[in-house]
């Protein structure tokens, strides 16, 4: 770790506690106010990669790991109303979301740096939002992975019903994955603003 790199690491950091946090809170019928905070982290990734470089990124993805893994095994032991706050599953698939997404984002956004200054930070994220998203939902809710965890009742989320309360039928999870892939989306464009802002206050300074 150097100094330069010390304010993304921070940043991610506090990125990944606030959206275990948030992620207790719901917000509306398919969200947690954790989808909310939890895209940024695709964009201190994202400015450090364009600033510091893809070693750089790593570093702070393997912290923000680290971090979450810390967060998910304290949940673990926090019991609430229908028991522990963060399921076995949960934690697994959030792991192993977390850093699939986050590493595949570093490759994506090396590969295309040389390009327009938008492409690489939108390209990044859009392919580690989805891959986030798909294997997080599908490890933690999906009843056919259920042989990881099977003492975690999941079956509350394989209730079927409209997909996002209107549309074809499908499994409560699919409706919560594809809710949380649309904020996703959206805060990979809205990231734009800052992550043109924040690179170019750093490049100027280093």
């Amino acid at each position: 770790m150097t100094r330069s790199t010390l304010p993304g690491i921070l940043a991610m950091a506090a990125i990944v506690v606030a959206s275990n946090i948030l992620v207790q809170f719901l917000y509306g019928d398919w969200l947690t106010w954790g989808a909310f905070t939890y895209p940024l982290a695709f964009l201190v990734t994202d400015v450090m990669n364009r600033v510091y470089g893809a070693a750089a990124a790593r570093r702070v993805v393997l912290v923000g790991f680290v971090v979450g893994l810390i967060c998910s095994l304290i949940g673990t032991q926090i019991m609430g109303e229908f028991g522990p706050l963060v399921t076995v599953r949960i934690a697994i698939g959030s792991g192993i979301a977390f850093l699939v997404a986050q590493l595949i984002d570093v490759s994506v956004f090396a590969a295309l740096k040389g390009g327009t200054w938008w492409r690489a930070p939108l390209v990044s994220t859009l392919v580690g939002s989805t891959l986030d998203t798909a294997i997080f939902f599908s490890i933690a809710f999906s009843g056919a992975l259920s042989f990881i965890h099977p003492a975690t009742d999941v079956s509350w989320a394989s209730e079927v019903l409209p997909l996002l309360g209107s549309g074809p039928m499908a499994p409560l999870w699919v409706s919560l994955a594809v809710a949380d892939w649309a904020v996703k989306l959206s805060i990979a464009l809205l990231a734009l603003i800052p992550f043109r802002l924040i690179t170019a206050r750093l490049t100027r300074a280093t």
